[in-house]
């Protein structure tokens, strides 16, 4: 895009934070411009301060913040000298907000076209009556397949994506001259990703709207951004086109960037698999034991530590007498040390496959095996001893972690639930699990709000592997992280698996991120396996149409 007619300039933006005894600098003297029809993308991790310079074009910042310097033009307005009165009057009319989390920014007790013709009455584009027929339009026009139908249904009866084009159709329901849009598609599959940012950039171009991306990904920025700006503890530390700040970077943070995005390397980063710490568990000490659910298991003939035949899935369909197949057919194998990569959209079976594997459901059909035991129909006793051998990662460090206890104490649970070792031992076994994980002592006495994101997923790695399990299932563990941190994860999953050869399934709808820690790669879409293979062969030939939709939905690859 050549010289776009100046919509919005900031200059020298400054927000400070009041903590208890301090004041935090957010963001420190950050200047750029949006251009009408442009599409302008903030870069960085959690705490960059990209999030906050949003929020402060908006008025929309917490009370504990307030803008400190600068200036911030809209045509011909300082947006830091307006009141509540005239943002009221400016935003969602001519400023509009597409936020993060479609989950939490909807009523749950209002139907989708109330809330979206409330946006209209409130902006002024439309009386009670006409709203509602606007409604349908606005629906449409963010790409809803029926408008007449979603705009009956409550927010939990649409899908991510369709909550997410929701927030769309209420940010365009005045035709503001420019959006901000807040990591907009984090927290949905690369599919729907590329489709709302194709219809976001879509509505950009034809209506000559200016575009504030967000993201924290800069791969998703390279792809959709007319100029990147990369920002790092509340500075601007590198700006330019896409192109060149993929070709020339010269700020280490935006290598470092370019080096954590899953789709923007062409071939899979080196697995850096040194660990500092010696594994726990020698023979010998109280937590080694890894017991059969049966005494005379045998080894299963071809290698693998975990097989799965035929798995099948049936749940009653709702105001139905028939049955929907979550999971159709499904079989796999992963030999012992390796990791076996499970991907596919939302509603494609993988987290109900994991499910049926570590026996938290019953299958309708099919087995499933463990070190050549069957242990498809356990139960009590035998089941309860299956938890010693398959622990499981979850997708949210959040919410799965006892926000209540320390984090020694959620470390050694399973080792007390199984009345495994005296407290010294279970207090020691914590400490050498936290320094394999590669963190400090020091975080034992803490709790998990204490922690950041990433921190509070390497807690959750230790409690799964302290009573080390053969297997570790991995249900979209890096997904809710920064890209630097997701790539730190990574690295750590496949140095603890060199270092202690336990196998993983794990689980993603990002084949990115999947091509840099699994062996093989099963595609699952609508509960059946659609293609299995090497992750590089899936890779390079692809067969099957929706595996090379999945590849070509990786931002940064276009």
């Amino acid at each position: 895009m050549t010289n776009p007619r100046l919509l919005l300039e900031v200059e020298d933006l400054a927000v400070r934070y009041r903590a208890r005894r301090s004041v935090v600098r957010a963001v420190e003297s950050a200047s750029f411009t949006v251009g009408e029809g442009e599409t302008v993308a903030i870069v960085g991790e959690s705490g960059s301060g990209k999030s906050t310079t949003a929020y402060a074009l908006l008025g929309l910042l917490p009370r504990s913040a307030r803008v400190t310097g600068g200036r911030v033009d809209f045509g011909g307005r300082d947006l830091t000298a307006l009141n509540e009165r005239g943002w009221r009057a400016l935003r969602g009319r001519e400023i509009a907000l597409i936020p993060q989390d479609p989950g939490t920014s909807l009523n749950p007790v209002q139907r989708v076209g109330a809330q979206v013709a409330e946006a209209l009455r409130l902006s002024g584009g439309a009386d009670r009556r006409a709203a509602r027929t606007r409604a349908l339009d606005l629906l449409a026009d963010a790409g809803l397949p029926d408008p007449e139908v979603q705009a009956r249904q409550y927010p939990s009866e649409l899908s991510g994506g369709m909550r997410q084009r929701v927030l769309i159709a209420i940010a365009i329901a005045a035709r503001p001259r420019l959006i901000v849009a807040d990591e907009p598609t984090s927290a949905l599959d690369v599919t729907v990703q590329r489709r709302v940012l194709d219809h976001i950039g879509g509505l950009v171009r034809e209506s000559g709207t200016g575009l504030l991306l967000i993201t924290h990904d800069l791969g998703v920025a390279a792809e959709r951004a007319d100029r990147v700006l990369v920002m790092r503890s509340g500075a601007i530390v590198e700006r330019g086109t896409p192109g060149e700040v993929l070709s020339d970077p010269r700020d280490p943070y935006t290598r470092s960037l370019i080096e954590a995005a899953p789709g923007l390397a062409r071939t899979p980063r080196p697995r850096r698999v040194r660990l500092t710490a010696v594994p726990a568990g020698a023979p010998g000490d109280p937590f080694a034991a890894k017991p059969a659910t049966v005494p005379d298991a045998k080894p299963d003939a071809d290698g693998p530590v975990l097989r799965v035949e035929g798995l099948v899935k049936e749940f009653r369909a709702p105001r139905s007498s028939g049955t929907i197949r979550a999971v159709d057919d499904v079989s796999f194998a992963i030999p012992r040390g390796r990791t076996y990569g499970l991907v596919g959209e939302s509603g494609s079976g993988k987290s109900t496959t994991a499910r049926l594997i570590l026996r938290l459901a019953d299958p309708t059909g099919g087995r499933v095996f463990l070190d050549g035991e069957d242990i498809t129909a356990s139960r009590g006793a035998a089941q309860r001893l299956l938890r010693r051998r398959m622990q499981i990662v979850h997708q949210n460090p959040f919410a799965s972690l006892d926000p209540r206890r320390s984090i020694e104490r959620i470390v050694t649970d399973p080792l007390a639930s199984f009345g495994l070792g005296s407290r010294a031992q279970r207090r020691r076994r914590a400490a050498e699990l936290i320094d394999l994980v590669a963190l400090p002592a020091s975080v034992l006495r803490r709790r998990p709000a204490e922690l950041s994101g990433g921190q509070r997923q390497r807690v959750a790695i230790a409690r799964a592997l302290v009573l080390n399990p053969e297997v570790l299932v991995c249900d979209e563990p890096v997904s809710a992280l920064d890209v630097s941190v997701q790539a730190q994860i990574l690295d750590l999953l496949a140095a603890l698996q060199a270092e202690l050869g336990v196998s993983y399934l794990f689980i993603s709808h990002d084949l990115a991120v999947v091509r840099h820690i699994a062996d093989e790669v099963g595609v699952l879409s609508r509960g059946r396996l659609v293609e299995s293979g090497p992750t590089e062969q899936i890779f390079a030939a692809a067969r099957h149409a929706y595996t090379r939709e999945l590849l070509d939905a990786i931002p940064g690859r276009r």
